[in-house]
């Protein structure tokens, strides 16, 4: 038997699952981003835990008297802006690392020139390609492997290392939410046997009370003793 064989059937086999059970980061998107004097925002939004590498590509097509922005936030309770950029053309690719947990959002708008006749106006678009790497996904493993002279087992090894990082980033997020999960639920179910425990409490008085205030009527009627 060939002992290299051996060796790389279980690297192959820890590979594959690795593969299986990673989330998939990579999100690619094409669309036609309409013109406006005044433009909404147009988000496109991904998840992304925190301190997470995210690479944004924006490959934005050719449209006269337009002006794309773009714009990189978050939706945490901070409302993190990460960059903004003016007038993006071509290719534009972004790096950012994200600060908290919860989605990554990557906003454009098309402003058009106020000389646009009106008739004109809904007529000019622009074509965006936009792709969003997240995680293990955003790292160019073939530069670091030409930077620290990797070879392709030790290169493929350092992608396994991310890939685990994310499933075990991943798993520690389920963790957290599922424990935050379990906390309210014990919370409201306390909440519930306060209530429970004051409405008895509330009904067994009001009952006390009725029944004095009517013991009281009938003495006044004559009709006990």
């Amino acid at each position: 038997m060939n002992p290299s064989s051996d060796v790389f059937s279980p690297l192959l086999a820890l590979l594959l699952a690795v593969t299986l059970l990673a989330p998939i980061p990579t999100n690619a998107i094409k669309f036609s981003l309409q013109s406006y004097r005044y433009p909404p925002t147009k988000c496109i939004w991904n998840t992304a835990h925190a301190n997470t590498l995210v690479i944004v590509t924006a490959n934005v097509g050719p449209g006269e008297k337009q002006r794309v922005d773009v714009e990189i936030i978050d939706s945490s309770e901070q409302k993190n802006v990460y960059l903004s950029k003016r007038d993006i053309k071509g290719e534009t690719r972004l790096a950012i690392t994200t600060h908290a947990e919860g989605e990554v959002g990557v906003c454009f708008k098309n402003y058009q020139d106020p000389d646009v006749p009106y008739a004109d106006s809904a007529n000019l678009n622009r074509v965006i390609d936009l792709d969003v790497d997240i995680g293990a996904d955003a790292v160019d493993y073939n530069a670091i492997a030409n930077q620290e002279s990797l070879s392709s087992l030790e290169t493929e090894m350092r992608k396994l290392e991310g890939l685990t990082k994310e499933i075990v980033d991943e798993l520690g997020y389920l963790k957290k939410r599922e424990e935050k999960f379990t906390d309210t639920n014990l919370s409201t179910n306390q909440r519930v046997q306060n209530f429970a425990m004051f409405s008895i409490f509330s009904f067994t008085a009001l009952g006390v009370w009725m029944i004095f205030h009517m013991r009281a009527f009938f003495k006044r009627k004559y009709l006990i003793d």
